[in-house]
């Protein structure tokens, strides 16, 4: 029965992300990331910021692998925008959670705002060497298809965005390119600013309302807790963040909900099954620990 639980918990996960990503793809949400974390949009109200984001943001649709990002047509030619389509049979393909383009403010320059989710720190592997990994592939990426041949000042500025549930304190961290000037004063050119990773870890319980510093953790911690109600989640995002609730996000939540319910449910199944599994594990140590063996109770059952 354990499996079967394992099972059912790993596929309403599965769902639940694929929940999560939608919602956080919306562009009323994605805007208030933006006002909180990119400079160019600090200060901004969020519903000013939505007509930036230029399109529908792809939501697991571009692969991260390099040579598929951005891939060659069949008439030789590049394909412009990000490559959706492209996938190779049998072959599974790590994607971008949510990846858009942004408009600047002076309307001509863009950015590329990538936005991951994780539900907790991976053990597997260090988050912080897979942001690096992300955002130079976003830099990489570009070449023929926003900037062409040699021309490097044309490459266009990346954010990579990693929102990290569960973590024991609520974080942000900025990294980005620095210079440290060793020897000599000369002013070496170029866009120290193209290069982006922020990390925000949001902490349980839900974070205060009044907590100066902290609205976007208390926004993200409400859209993605797994124990508030629909209800306790459209009014945070209505009362406190001015977020008009749509069909589409009214669905989109209702389900994470469900989903969500599904997975601690799932999980305590499985905690249950595994308590039990242990207690008889402790009972059988305890028996031997005290000399009662297995050839002993089998000899007297033979006896009878």
């Amino acid at each position: 029965m354990e499996i079967k639980h394992a099972l059912l918990a790993a596929d309403a996960e599965a769902q639940y992300d694929e929940k999560a990503k939608r919602l956080l793809g919306n562009k009323a949400i994605l805007a208030h990331i933006l006002v909180n974390i990119v400079d160019e949009f600090q200060g901004m109200a969020p519903e000013d910021v939505v007509p930036f984001i230029e399109g529908e943001p792809f939501i697991s649709a571009v692969p991260v692998e390099p040579g598929l990002t951005n891939v060659v047509g069949k008439n030789g030619q590049r394909i412009t925008g990000m490559n959706a389509e492209h996938t190779e049979i049998g072959e599974g393909l790590v994607q971008f959670d949510i990846i858009c383009y942004v408009r600047m403010k002076d309307g001509i320059s863009q950015m590329i705002v990538n936005v991951e989710a994780q539900k907790d720190t991976p053990s597997g592997y260090r988050l912080m060497n897979r942001a690096v990994y992300y955002v130079s592939r976003m830099i990489s990426s570009q070449k023929e298809r926003d900037f062409v041949k040699m021309n490097d000042d044309d490459i266009k500025k990346v954010f990579s965005i990693w929102i990290c549930m569960n973590m024991k304190e609520s974080s942000m961290d900025y990294v980005h390119l620095v210079s440290d000037r060793v020897l000599g004063s000369h002013p070496w050119e170029g866009g120290l600013d193209l290069l982006n990773i922020v990390m925000v870890g949001i902490a349980e319980p839900l974070t205060d309302q009044d907590g100066k510093g902290y609205e976007l953790h208390r926004l993200l911690g409400a859209l993605l807790s797994v124990e508030l109600s629909a209800a306790e989640k459209f009014k945070i995002m209505e009362e406190e963040y001015n977020i008009k609730i749509d069909d589409r996000t009214r669905e989109d939540v209702s389900e994470m909900c469900n989903l969500g319910q599904g997975v601690l449910e799932a999980g305590e199944a499985r905690g249950i099954e595994k308590g039990a599994a242990q207690e008889k594990s402790r009972i059988i140590f305890k028996m031997y620990e005290s000399g009662f063996h297995w050839n002993r109770l089998l000899t007297s059952q033979k006896k009878r």
